[in-house]
């Protein structure tokens, strides 16, 4: 490919589709921006053709230039010595570029010098970049960072640092983990001490796997609140990396070799507290991470895109039996079943992508008006609750995916393929942590679950149905009506069940097929508009309605030996063990 946005045709059909005018009409407002700037829009068709202006850009760096620089960024890793994080060299090189571009500050605002788009074409030039090389993101995606420090911070702190990310002056790490505080941000101990003399914060404590840990500016959770345990004591502090911030070490990874994984130790270093005290994981850290959450999202889908056009190359090339094994029906099962994998994930992706920029567009809508009116209320609260739903389900599906794609082309190449001759081994290596990251798949299920037993979907169910009209859409409509009720049944049983154990159990297969199920009802939306998303369509709803059947009779079902059981099956061989001697 020699443009990764004008030569992907899925990406075009959605970009093209998709409808793009409300989100850009609530970025820019009242396009009052074009008085002040050259390159403001003047409305929603001319925003439209801003952003493909400048995703036919990104497209075109990336495979240009980005991808070739990916084997020897994989092979040459980060550097760590006396303390100091050095990128690999083509790291570097194409940071420079996208820097050079005016490329960093993608959904800042243009008095700090960002471009002010949307989060649909954030999330497109993330795919892009992590499709030409998935290290690379973890520098570009921290973005968000700058986003957060936008939304939270006072305006002094604003003014200092957003024009900074958005020249690539510096680039950033949010340093949540700590070695005892993984997942459970609440355990965070990290001291955060006010000094009178200075009035400045002092951050104490360690940090670790903190991606670009070395970066310029760090968003930090800590610990603001002596003698408290829980959430409601930890704050958002901003920081700069100096002295007092010591790098202890590099994590060596199995994959994303050109990003840099840290331990940090800082020693009283000196940091600016970050809209409220008390809020940090409350609020402050919630936005955060269901940016980034979004952004693995992405990032998944770009490792897929790539793995499955080395999985078809090869596919094409490979001679075995007399024939292209291409042609091979268990091959091309493989192949087929990649691209509805990527094209079921991207559908969902963006669509989550642009109800956050919904969800974004009427909250700062509501704090521009000076009588807020029902509607705009009802909406911001509407699209926030859909918003914190399908981030989730996004990354989940986007990222299990990625790992699922790669792991059949890498066996499309068989033996060739494990070897470091081949691009995929990386892919296959890379794609690994996407589901680890920023929350694993388990977690995702919990985020989720709320929004699945609240029924936030049900109106966007609703929208669809009435608005079917093709054949087709009402062909696949009829199974996936089914379905849907189906979805109901479990969820009115888990409520009359009312038991959290059991509910926790079957997080995991409700969410999925909450998951799935949306996804199909966006391919009938998108359907009647392709010959071949009506094709991709009845394949992802042939495969995964039988998925939605199973997991509905295995919760439906009332069986909880493994609920009761789980520690005696488990723990059964070592019990016996020390009760022989063995």
């Amino acid at each position: 490919m020699e443009n990764f946005f004008t030569d992907n045709p899925d990406i075009q059909f959605l970009f093209n589709n998709m409808d793009l005018k409300e989100i850009a009409d609530l970025k820019e407002g009242d396009y009052s921006d074009a008085e002040k700037y050259d390159h403001a829009f003047t409305d929603a068709e001319d925003a439209k053709e801003g952003y493909r202006e400048v995703l036919t850009l990104v497209g075109d760096i990336t495979a240009r230039i980005i991808a070739p620089l990916a084997p020897e960024i994989d092979e040459e890793g980060c550097h760590f010595e006396n303390g100091k994080v050095t990128y690999p060299k083509g790291i570097q090189k194409a940071l420079d570029i996208l820097n050079k571009s005016n490329l960093m500050g993608f959904t800042l605002p243009r008095k700090y010098g960002g471009l002010n788009l949307p989060t649909f074409a954030y999330s497109i030039a993330i795919e892009m970049v992590s499709q030409a090389d998935a290290s690379l993101m973890n520098i570009f995606g921290l973005q968000d960072i700058a986003e957060t420090i936008n939304e939270f911070a006072d305006e002094e702190l604003k003014a200092k640092y957003l024009p900074l990310f958005a020249s690539g002056k510096v680039t950033g790490a949010m340093a949540l983990t700590e070695p005892d505080a993984g997942s459970d941000l609440q355990a965070v101990q990290l001291k955060a001490t006010y000094d009178e003399t200075t009035g400045m914060w002092q951050l104490k404590g360690v940090k670790r796997f903190i991606t670009n840990g070395c970066g310029d500016v760090l968003l930090v959770l800590a610990r603001s609140e002596p003698g408290t345990k829980d959430g409601r004591g930890l704050s958002m502090f901003l920081c700069e990396r100096d002295e007092s911030l010591v790098v202890r070490r590099i994590e060596n990874k199995l994959g994303i070799h050109g990003s840099p994984t840290c331990e940090l130790q800082f020693n009283n270093t000196k940091a600016y507290l970050v809209g409220k005290r008390k809020l940090g994981l409350i609020r402050y850290v919630m936005s955060l991470m269901n940016g980034a959450r979004l952004g693995i999202a992405a990032q998944g889908l770009g490792i897929a895109q790539a793995a499955y056009l080395e999985g078809l190359e090869y596919a094409k090339a490979r001679e075995q039996f007399g024939t292209a094994i291409i042609h091979i029906p268990l091959v091309y099962d493989m192949l087929v079943n990649a691209l509805v994998n990527i094209e079921a994930a991207r559908l969902l992706t963006y669509e989550t992508a642009r109800v956050v920029d919904l969800k974004k567009g009427y909250e700062k809508k509501l704090e521009r008006m000076e009588k807020p009116d029902p509607e705009t209320r009802q909406k911001a609260r509407y699209y926030n609750a859909l918003a914190n739903l399908l981030t989730p389900m996004a990354k989940y599906l986007a990222t299990e995916y990625a790992n699922k794609v790669a792991y059949d082309m890498l066996q499309v190449h068989g033996g060739t393929g494990y070897m470091k001759d081949f691009n995929i081994e990386r892919h296959y290596r890379d794609a690994r942590i996407t589901n680890i990251y920023e929350g694993t798949t388990q977690l995702q299920y919990v985020a989720a679950m709320g929004g699945v037993v609240t029924r936030v979907m049900e109106p966007e169910f609703d929208k669809i149905e009435a608005e079917a009209t093709d054949s087709f859409q009402k062909m696949l409509l009829s199974e996936l009506k089914e379905k849907r009720n189906m979805l109901n049944d479990v969820l009115n049983y888990l409520k009359e069940k009312d038991d959290h154990f059991y509910q926790s159990y079957h997080s995991g297969r409700v969410v999925d097929m909450a998951t799935k199920l949306f996804t199909s009802y966006l391919f009938v939306k998108y359907a009647p508009l392709s010959e071949h998303k009506q094709k991709i369509a009845e394949i992802f709803v042939d495969r995964e309605m039988p998925e939605i059947e199973k997991n509905y009779r295995l919760v439906r079902s009332g069986k909880d030996l493994v609920v009761k059981e789980y520690e005696k099956v488990l723990l059964e061989e070592e019990a016996e063990k020390a009760a022989t001697g063995g």
